[in-house]
This record gives C-alpha cells, sequence and structure tokens, in this order.
C-alpha cells in the first residue's frame, strides 16, 4: 500500500491537537490527530493508500485538501506518496 503524507496547513484547534506544519506519514496506524479530523479524512486517505484517485476540479489527483468539522478551524493536505 501507498504512504500518505498529512500536512497541516493552518491551525486554530481548540485543544491546541494540530499546529500549523505538523506532519505525520500514514502506513498503518492512525495519526494522533483529534477524531474528528480523523473521521472526516479517512475515507480519502484510505483510497490513497489503496492507490485511487480523488475528484478535483475537473481532474482526478493522488492529493487532497480538507477542513475539520469544528468551523473548518483546522486546515489539512494530504498526498500519496511513491515510495
Amino acid at each position: 500500500m501507498t504512504a500518505v503524507k498529512l500536512t497541516i496547513t493552518e491551525s486554530r484547534c481548540r485543544s491546541g491537537c494540530c499546529h500549523a506544519g505538523d506532519t505525520f506519514l500514514v502506513r498503518d496506524l492512525c495519526p494522533p490527530l483529534c477524531h474528528e479530523l480523523w473521521h472526516d479524512i479517512y475515507p480519502m486517505v484510505y483510497a490513497l493508500r489503496c492507490g485511487g484517485l480523488l475528484d478535483h476540479g475537473d481532474a482526478r489527483m493522488r492529493f487532497f485538501d480538507a477542513a475539520c468539522p469544528d468551523g473548518g478551524r483546522v486546515r489539512i493536505h494530504g498526498e500519496a506518496l511513491d515510495e
């Protein structure tokens, strides 16, 4: 399976879990993110880990950008890595 790199691009996290610039490499285990954010991005992470492509405008890409469900306080970028 492909690894997925997650990068926090912006953070106003209420609980202090995420800080701008934090990066996580997802291979087997869940990264130390709050469960609300992980719940939202997990389907996209799983698709990329399995070699899938995600809709991005009119194209299909190997990355995504998402925001946490708590008013978008945290923004995250995920991308498939070739290892």
